[in-house]
This record gives structure tokens, C-alpha cells and sequence, in this order.
């Protein structure tokens, strides 16, 4: 990963909270590169958030990051009735017993999911009902799930057009791969030519 963003000398990188040391090791190269031969040539890359904090989304298992290799994600190119199945099935509790209490970890989750695709009138509303010990968690994840498929659903035709159209997926692969290669040829020459290679 330090790799391929080095190579192409990179200022911003599009990655989230669980991605932060790997961004971070890659700092620490590009700084290391340039202290070492005394030049100011690769860039040390910021994470690209639209200048927000870094933001791990978590599962609906309850527990750890959202992810395909975890079996417990939300992906853009899933079907409303798909989101709707996985967003109703997701972990919950048995509800709070006291006014003000701490929410448990699954529920939590809930909440940091709706912080991110609902209106902050509706976060407000459960948040209240939680509060007060008169949530009902199937109301909560029917409108989660509906807020959900509102965010994604355009992204989701988006990406359906796209993969209906060869001619273009085409082009971009190979203007894509053009692009990458050279510049990653002209990091190679210039850093060649930083630490003194010369070829015979």
C-alpha cells in the first residue's frame, strides 16, 4: 500500500480510520526518502475526508469495522430489498432498563450509522426514545434502513449504468493503466537520479 502511493507521489489518499497507520508507515517512508538524500521530493500524503475526522463504520454483527471479508457490510451496490433484509436482521439488545443509560455496542453502532445517512431530526428522535427507555428498535432500523437506501440509491444505479457499458469500462482500464504507468516510470528515473544510479 506504502508502495503504490509513493510511487505515484501522492498529497491526498482516500482511506478511513482503520487505514490511519498504514497512511501513517507510509509517512514515515517518504519522510525517511527525503531526509536520507537531503531533497524534499516525495510528499507526505494526508488522508482524503472532505476535511472531516476519519470515520470507521462499524458492522452490523455488532462488533468490529463494516466489511465484505467480515460478512457484516452494506454495499453500495446492494438492492433496497437487500438493505432493508440486513438492516432488520442486524444485532440489537433487549432494550434499555434505566432513563440515561449507556447504550450497549451493537446499538451504539446503530447510532453511528444513522449519524451518517439520517437527518439529524430523526438521530434526535431515537436518541430521545433510547433515553427514555421507549425505544423500539424494529421503528429504528426500519428507518435506518429506509435512510440507508435514500443515501445509496444513486450511487447504486450509478454503478449499475457503468456496468452495463463495456466501451467505457474499457477505456478507462486502459487509460487508467497508461496513466499509472507512466507516472510511475518518471518516480523511478527521478529517484534513480536522487541517489545516484547510473546505469552502465
Amino acid at each position: 500500500m506504502a508502495a503504490d502511493i509513493i510511487i505515484h507521489k501522492a498529497n491526498k489518499v482516500p482511506v478511513g480510520k482503520d487505514q490511519e497507520q498504514h497512511l501513517e508507515m507510509t509517512r514515515k517512508f517518504a519522510r525517511r526518502f527525503n531526509q536520507m538524500y537531503e531533497v524534499n521530493y516525495f510528499p507526505e500524503p494526508d488522508a482524503y475526508n472532505f476535511g472531516q475526522q476519519l470515520v470507521k463504520i462499524p458492522g452490523l454483527d455488532g462488533s468490529g469495522k463494516m466489511g465484505k471479508s467480515e460478512g457484516n457490510g452494506i454495499f453500495l451496490s446492494d438492492t433496497p430489498q437487500a438493505i432493508k433484509k440486513k438492516v432488520m436482521s442486524a444485532v440489537t439488545d433487549t432494550g434499555p432498563t434505566a432513563p440515561g443509560q449507556e447504550p450497549s455496542e451493537p446499538v451504539k453502532n446503530l447510532f453511528t450509522l444513522m449519524n451518517v445517512v439520517s437527518d439529524q431530526e430523526t438521530v434526535k428522535f431515537f436518541s430521545e426514545k433510547y433515553a427514555s427507555c421507549e425505544i423500539r428498535y424494529g421503528d429504528m432500523k426500519k428507518q435506518l434502513a429506509e435512510d440507508i437506501i435514500n443515501f445509496t440509491e444513486p450511487i447504486r444505479l450509478r454503478i449499475n449504468d457503468i456496468l452495463t457499458n463495456n466501451k467505457y469500462l474499457s477505456k478507462v482500464v486502459s487509460d487508467g493503466a497508461e496513466k499509472a504507468r507512466s507516472s510511475a516510470s518518471k518516480t523511478v528515473r527521478e529517484v534513480r537520479e536522487i541517489i545516484g544510479y547510473r546505469p552502465f
